[in-house]
């Protein structure tokens, strides 16, 4: 029996409030495994090349009282996320070896996942990426959860009509600086905030009409009253709090709210609250949360038209990097400062294609 290196991101213990901290909750853990094992009936093992570090991987760390869509880790255990990798041993009818294979698995150099897992059925084929001539990233990215969930939040939840104003917040993250540009791609007028001058610039560069460093304002509801004098039609957002009441008092009669995330509130230890709640009634507001697992059936829809977008030009997408598995911790940690521009992933291996 060979046992093979394989370097796993671990949550060392649950943390219920504040930032998690590399090294005392979550980090890189040397770990071995057996490539020549048996695998069980549908079972199949992986080589991971890419890891995607995502804003929702915050709520399975506060155990089973994270009001998540996703179940908690474990402590001592490897954490999960969506990953890009190869099919390199298959003990089931539906993956074959060499599959480029995207979908939610442990966060390790190698792993095995069978029907049992409750992410199984997530996990899609991807042979054409492998000849797409696009970043391999990008399937966790772009063309991945992050860019289904800016199309199908925006297009099925927003429902854009040309001619109205799109608000985004964390409007040059991973989700953001899509729906801005699916927005400009449906006629609207797209206002965007970001936490920096240099990732305000990046919004107006891709399109954006306009766009705000909300760290530099004393007011974000003035900003935004300033920046859409016609009111706001759809907000898109990715932080809640203070934002999301900016937003509120700019809305139009019948505006669409999609709740994509709250990341403002994921580390405070008490509750944000938003004070101006009353006004929805008035003025018939629609918020409405939603999960990309519920437009599964518009995935194909989505591939085809964001692909045409990012081959022709009409789109941009910035990311960011980090260099290996060993850097895992880390760049999780850095998306919820913010401090990642565009989508935070982690490269760990090259395939062999």
């Amino acid at each position: 029996m060979v046992q093979t290196s394989n370097k796993q991101l671990t949550l060392l213990k649950n943390i219920p409030h504040g930032y998690p901290v590399v090294g005392e909750h979550i980090d890189v853990k040397e770990s071995t495994i057996d490539l020549e094992a048996p695998l069980e009936e549908g079972a199949i093992l992986l080589k991971i090349h890419i890891i995607s570090a995502d804003p929702f991987m915050r709520s399975p760390m506060k155990g089973n009282d994270s009001g998540s869509f996703f179940p908690p880790y474990l402590i001592g255990q490897p954490m999960y996320g969506m990953t890009v990798s190869s099919v390199i041993k298959s003990n089931n009818a539906k993956f074959n070896k060499d599959d480029l294979v995207v979908g939610i698995t442990n966060i390790e150099e190698y792993t095995v996942i069978d029907p049992s897992n409750p992410f199984f059925n997530w996990l899609e084929i991807r042979n054409k990426t492998k000849t797409s001539g696009l970043p391999l990233s990008y399937a966790v990215s772009v063309l991945g959860m992050p860019g289904q969930t800016a199309y199908h939040g925006l297009l099925q939840v927003g429902k854009p009509k040309e001619g109205e104003t799109l608000y985004v917040s964390a409007a040059s993250g991973a989700v953001g600086q899509l729906v801005g540009q699916i927005g400009k791609q449906r006629g609207l007028k797209v206002v965007g905030s970001a936490g920096s001058d240099e990732k305000v610039a990046y919004l107006k560069e891709i399109g954006f009409d306009e766009a705000f460093n909300y760290k530099k304002t004393s007011s974000i509801t003035n900003t935004l009253k300033e920046l859409c004098p016609n009111g706001i039609d759809i907000y898109f957002d990715n932080v809640g709090g203070e934002q999301l009441e900016a937003a509120i008092d700019n809305a139009n009669h019948f505006a669409r709210f999609p709740l994509c995330g709250m990341i403002s509130t994921y580390n405070t230890k008490e509750p944000v609250r938003v004070r101006n709640m009353m006004s929805l009634m008035p003025k018939h507001i629609t918020l409405e949360g939603f999960s990309v697992s519920d437009y599964f059936q518009l995935n194909d829809q989505f591939t085809e038209e964001v692909t045409g977008w990012l081959k022709e030009g009409k789109i941009q997408y910035r990311e960011t990097i980090a260099g290996s598995i060993d850097e895992a911790a880390q760049a999780v940690v850095d998306v919820f400062y913010g401090k990642n521009f565009g989508k935070q992933s982690i490269y760990v291996s090259d395939p062999s294609f």
